[in-house]
């Protein structure tokens, strides 16, 4: 039985798993840093209070708990060796008959270090959870602070108008208007403004003409500042710079302005591309390669229809998993490969309540009809009936309710050293 090794448990790579779990031709081995899948898409509910980390996140252990073919290991690859067919990791060496790289990508923050080290990225659950952590945390701080200072704590920037910059704003100016004057009543959220920047000339670019326009209206109407054909230049945490010379105060600056591959060692520059990504065939085969493939994020395929790659999307990732499904098989059996297509199924993006975009091949539609659509697409792609259930339970109580009981400060006991110590040196 050939050995698979796949590294990463995104929609790729846990999609080709299961595919291959299911033939019981492969000895499949499951590397990630996690021991869950991640459901990217709602990662903005979990930063805005809306959903618990739990009910986007899935043990890959439970996924596979009848098939004895399939390995799991929780580690980080620091090295891929392709002429001995093995890959170091933190828990060892693992060698492979076949290696799947989809360990996805991280944040780009476009090699701007002062960026990095005081904006709040959100491509994980652990860093979505962060981020509700601090936004909650700079509002309390607000109640403590003179009335002139309470702006910078209470107020957001997001920086990346894509579909995550947008929902994320939705969120957030639903949060402003029906929840926090509750809890905080001695707050004047007013004060609290929330800025959208981005660099093209339009928010959701990847999207239809309409479809940008109408979010842009969308946004505007529950009253997020939308500043296109602008970009940061610098933040130092407390002030950022905008390149049109306006400048902005908050502790709050999220950046959901792009992605760049991950990297692993061994994979040499020379078989990268554009954003990082590993330059693949039409068969997800790593140049120079045969038994190393990439799909995903990761990867970089150039076609005719897609010259700079195909969008880094999770319909992709899915349908390269199930082309890599087939030519694992004819590897096997040694017979000719098939070349990976994409099915453009459309877009969407979610801005707030009854509020939604949608761009399908066929046509499009927005409003509250969108809205519906968007919940009930992902509602079915999330993995685990439990999950299901407690997502719907969660925006049905949302709802009636216009509000949810999930704005919890729950931090690392290490914080809460840190912060303890800190409270002392200022007594």
């Amino acid at each position: 039985m050939k050995k698979i090794v796949i590294i990463g448990a995104g929609f790729a790579g846990l999609r080709l798993a299961k595919k291959l779990a299911k033939l019981n031709l492969f000895e499949i081995w499951i590397i990630d840093k996690n021991n869950y899948h991640q459901f990217q898409p709602l990662f903005y509910q979990v930063a805005t209070s809306g959903l618990e980390p739990s009910s986007i996140s899935f043990p890959l252990r439970k996924v596979f708990q009848n098939k004895k073919n399939v390995f799991i290991r929780c580690a980080t690859v620091t090295k891929i060796n392709s002429e001995k067919q093995f890959i170091e990791t933190t828990v060892g060496e693992i060698n492979y008959d076949y290696l799947v790289i989809a360990n996805g990508a991280t944040t780009n923050f476009f090699n701007n270090n002062q960026i990095s080290q005081n904006a709040f990225p959100m491509k994980s659950v652990s860093e979505a959870l962060f981020l509700r952590n601090q936004i909650l945390q700079n509002i309390e701080n607000a109640l403590i602070q003179p009335k002139e200072k309470q702006t910078e704590f209470l107020s957001v920037a997001i920086v990346g108008a894509g579909p995550t910059g947008v929902e994320l704003s939705g969120a957030l100016a639903e949060l402003r208007k029906r929840v926090l004057p509750k809890d905080y009543p001695e707050l004047d959220f007013s004060q609290m403004t929330i800025t959208l920047i981005e660099a093209s000339p339009k928010v959701l670019s990847v999207m239809s003409d309409v479809s940008s326009k109408k979010s842009k209206e969308y946004l505007e109407k529950l009253g997020v500042n939308v500043l296109t054909s602008t970009s940061v230049t610098s933040y130092d945490g407390i002030e950022i710079s905008l390149s049109n010379g306006t400048k902005i105060k908050t502790k709050n600056l999220i950046w959901a302005a792009g992605v760049v591959a991950n990297t692993i060692d061994g994979i040499d520059g020379d078989k990268r591309g554009r954003g990082n990504r590993i330059k693949v065939n039409r068969f997800n085969q790593v140049e120079g390669f045969e038994n190393i493939f990439a799909i995903g994020d990761v990867a970089l395929m150039n076609t005719e229809k897609y010259p700079n790659g195909h969008p880094q999307v999770a319909t992709v990732a899915n349908e390269q998993a199930d082309c890599l499904v087939q030519n694992l098989k004819n590897c096997i059996n040694k017979t000719k490969l098939i070349q990976y297509e994409y099915s453009d199924k459309g877009s969407m993006a979610t801005i707030g309540r009854h509020l939604a975009v949608v761009d399908l091949p066929s046509f499009k539609f927005q409003g509250f009809f969108a809205w519906l659509f968007w919940m009930f697409l992902h509602l079915m792609l999330i993995l685990g009936v439990k999950n299901k259930i407690l997502v719907f339970v969660n925006w049905l109580w949302k709802y009636f309710t216009f509000d949810q009981s999930l704005r919890l400060i729950i931090k690392p006991i290490s914080n809460l050293k840190n912060n303890n110590n800190e409270l002392k040196s200022n007594t």
